[in-house]
C-alpha cells in the first residue's frame, strides 16, 4: 500500500498520497492503485479499474488502503460507495480521515453497508508511515495551516553563505537534487523578497522530474519584487504578500501573473509593524489548500519564522567544511538562558554525497 501512495507524492497535492491493493481473502492480488491528480479518481477507484481490467471480480475482496474512504461528494465521488457497489467485504485502513468532511463517516457507512472494516492502532508501524506521508494534509485538516518545512544548506559551523554573500555552492550536486525532490513534493515553495533581489532565482524544480510545478510565496512587505524576476514562470502560481499598499505595482504584478495579499502586521497598539504577518499568511496558504510549505530564504526570514514559532522541521544539509564568519541560518534572539533554546527531535539522517542531511523535528509539533 505504502508504495502506491508514494507513487501520488508529485500528482495528488492537494489531496492526500493514498494507495490501495484489492486481494482475496488468501491474499491473492486482484488490482491496485493510488491517487490521481486532483478531480481525477481516487486510489479505491483506480484500484477498482484495474482489477477489472485484469479481468478480476472483487466480490466478497478486502480492500487494504492508507487513508479511510471518503464520504463526501467533492471533485470526486466518494469511494466508500465505490467499494460497496464494488462488492468489497472487509476494508483495512492505517488511518482515519483528518478532514471534517470524512473523518469517521467513511467507516459509518461501510459498516452500515455490512461491510467489516478495521483500523490500524495509531502505534502501528503502517499507520505512522502513511500518516507521516501526508504529515501536510494531516496539518491542513487539523491545524488549518500547512507543514512548514525549512531547507537549509550549511557548512558544517552553520554558515550558508561568506560575508560577501556568496553561497554557490556549499554543499554538493546531490545534495542539490535531493533538495530539489524536497522542492517536488511541497504545494508551494515560500522565500522573502531579500532572496529574491539578491540571487535572482527561479525556485522551481528542475534536478528531478516532476509532473507538477509547486507553487511560489514570497514575503515582499513593499512588493518590492522586480517585474523582469526570473519567479515568474508561465503556469506557476505566484502569491505576492505584503505589508505596504502599492496600488500601481500590485497592478503591475498581477498583470505578470501574481496573486497580490496584503496581511499587514500589527504591534499590541494596533499601528502597522510594516511587515507581513506571518501567522496570518500561514492561516491564508491553508485556505489556498498546501498542505507542505517548503522554506527556502535568508536568514532574515528564517529568524522570523522560528522566534514566531511558525516551523514545524527543518530539512539541514551540512557541509563537511569551514566558513568561519558568514550567515547564519536564523537570525534570532539573542537567549538569555539555554532553556530558551527550541526543541529539536532528530527525524532522520543520511549521508548524501560527500554532506550530510538532517532532518529534525521540533519538539511535539506533530502531536495533531
Amino acid at each position: 500500500m505504502e508504495e502506491h501512495a508514494h507513487s501520488a507524492i508529485l500528482i495528488s497535492d492537494p489531496n492526500p498520497r493514498v494507495g490501495c491493493i484489492l486481494t482475496t481473502p488468501d491474499g491473492t492480488i486482484l488490482g491496485q492503485g493510488h491517487t490521481q491528480q486532483a478531480g481525477g479518481p481516487h486510489a479505491e477507484v483506480m484500484a477498482l479499474r484495474d482489477a477489472a481490467v485484469r479481468g478480476n471480480s472483487v466480490q466478497g475482496a478486502t480492500a487494504y488502503v492508507t487513508l479511510e474512504p471518503c464520504s463526501h461528494h467533492g471533485r470526486t465521488g466518494p469511494c466508500c460507495d465505490a467499494l460497496i457497489a464494488a462488492g468489497i467485504s472487509k476494508v483495512v485502513a492505517t488511518n482515519t480521515d483528518p478532514n471534517p468532511l470524512v473523518s469517521g463517516q467513511g467507516f459509518a457507512r461501510l459498516r452500515a453497508a455490512g461491510v467489516e472494516v478495521v483500523v490500524l492502532d495509531p502505534t502501528d508501524p503502517l499507520a505512522i508511515q502513511s500518516r507521516e506521508l501526508n504529515i501536510g494534509f494531516f496539518s491542513r485538516m487539523v491545524r488549518k495551516t500547512p507543514w512548514v518545512r525549512m531547507k537549509i544548506a550549511a557548512s558544517l559551523d552553520g554558515k550558508t553563505a561568506l560575508p560577501n554573500g556568496a553561497s554557490q555552492w556549499i554543499t554538493g550536486p546531490e545534495a542539490r537534487t535531493d533538495g530539489h525532490a524536497w522542492r517536488a513534493r511541497s504545494s508551494a515553495i515560500l522565500t522573502g523578497i531579500g532572496t529574491v533581489l539578491s540571487d535572482k532565482p527561479r525556485l522551481d524544480v528542475r534536478l528531478v522530474e516532476t509532473p507538477r510545478q509547486p507553487h511560489l510565496v514570497v514575503v515582499d512587505s513593499k512588493l518590492e519584487t522586480p517585474l523582469d524576476s526570473p519567479i515568474f514562470i508561465e503556469g506557476r502560481k505566484l502569491f505576492i504578500y505584503a505589508a505596504v499598499v502599492d496600488g500601481a505595482k500590485a497592478e503591475a504584478l498581477t498583470a505578470q501573473g501574481a496573486t497580490v495579499i496584503y496581511l499587514p502586521g500589527l504591534k499590541a497598539d494596533g499601528t502597522p509593524t510594516g511587515k507581513v504577518d506571518l501567522a496570518a499568511l500561514l492561516r491564508d496558504l491553508g485556505q489556498r489548500e498546501i498542505n507542505e510549505l517548503h522554506v527556502e530564504a535568508g536568514h532574515k526570514l528564517n529568524g522570523s519564522l522560528v522566534r514566531e514559532g511558525l516551523v514545524d522541521e527543518f530539512l539541514v544539509y551540512l557541509a563537511p567544511k569551514l566558513l568561519g564568519q558568514g550567515a547564519d541560518m536564523a537570525n534570532f534572539g539573542p537567549l538569555t538562558e539555554l532553556a530558551q533554546a527550541l526543541p529539536l527531535t532528530f527525524h532522520s539522517t543520511a549521508m548524501v554525497g560527500l554532506d550530510l542531511r538532517i532532518v529534525a523535528r521540533v519538539t511535539g509539533c506533530d502531536a495533531f
